[in-house]
């Protein structure tokens, strides 16, 4: 079988992460870390563990008269 120009090569296949490993560039892999880190920041701030919703079955208040 023959390789076509847009069939993708083992090395095109790889992730960055894994050529990172390969190359032993460590620098580089904790570069793209904490960038990674620092885009998503937002979301990887801790989940708030206060309940601000009313259970369920709770019956609803007497109406206002």
């Amino acid at each position: 079988m023959t390789s076509t120009p847009n069939s993708p090569t083992k090395e095109q296949g790889k992730t960055t992460e894994e050529s990172a490993r390969e190359r032993g560039n460590g620098q580089d892999l904790e570069e793209q870390l904490e960038e990674g880190l620092e885009d998503t920041f937002p979301a990887s701030d801790p989940v708030a563990t206060t309940v601000t919703s009313i259970p369920a079955g709770t019956p609803p208040p007497p109406p206002k008269r």
